[in-house]
């Protein structure tokens, strides 16, 4: 089964790959802008698991052609089963003081090049179908709490839940699931930047297993949903 994930290089991406790495019927994807960080998950899936099928792809998702990054998996693997939209920019900032610019930007890279991305990437599930996973967060749940300072963000998410569902109407012939998880409070370098000092109840191995076990197999049971995840919020 071959997978491809962006935003690997730290957090619930990093650890998301590692775990699908473990799964010996996984070839893994794993993009990111950051080439040590990518050694670094390497070299760490393979001292779990000598034999893990895991390929490093260094690639920028806000500035890179993302042909190339098609091309990659093609001439790698021929197919792609699973997509897991992972990578995401935060801005914490008082809606007030944002600039356009910096609300655009949230938007192109959580919002506008994850929909290029799938797009891309399109051709290479038809054939047998598959799964497209995006990550959003219960900020971006319709109906949640809401925090100040994270509107960019958050409306991005909820955005991208719009997207899952109209995607999944699209692609329902073609059976491919596209389905999103909005994700609660884990203990990440994100977290940190929105709620300095908070501490979450999950870790990021720990939300790993949940999104991989699910990647690998909720298109089996749902298609176009919206799953919130959490055991708080934040």
């Amino acid at each position: 089964m071959n997978i491809l994930i962006t935003g690997t290089s730290r957090g619930i991406g990093y650890h998301t790959a590692l775990e699908l790495a473990s799964h010996p019927e996984c070839q893994v994807f794993a993009v990111s802008r950051q080439e040590s960080k990518l050694n670094e998950l390497v070299h760490q899936a393979k001292r779990q698991n000598p034999h893990a099928k895991i390929v490093p792809v260094w690639f920028d998702l806000e500035k890179g052609n993302l042909e190339e990054l098609a091309n990659t998996v093609r001439k790698t693997a021929g197919h792609l089963d699973v997509l897991i939209n992972n990578a995401a920019a935060i801005l914490v900032k008082p809606f007030e003081e944002q600039t356009e610019a910096e609300f655009a930007d949230i938007y192109h890279l959580n919002v506008i090049r994850t929909a290029s991305l799938i797009r891309t990437l399109l051709p290479l599930m038809k054939k047998k179908g598959g799964h497209i996973v995006n990550i959003s967060s219960m900020g971006g749940y319709q109906g949640s709490t809401k925090f100040a300072g994270l509107s960019a963000y958050s409306s991005s998410k909820a955005a991208l839940g719009g997207l899952t569902e109209c995607l999944a109407e699209e692609f329902k012939e073609q059976k491919i699931a596209v389905n999103c998880l909005c994700l609660g409070a884990v203990q990440t370098e994100m977290l940190g930047e929105a709620f300095p000092g908070y501490q979450a109840p999950m870790l990021p191995n720990q939300m790993a297993q949940y999104i991989s076990h699910f990647a690998l197999t909720g298109n089996q049971y749902m298609n176009g949903k919206i799953i919130p995840v959490s055991l708080t919020t934040p």
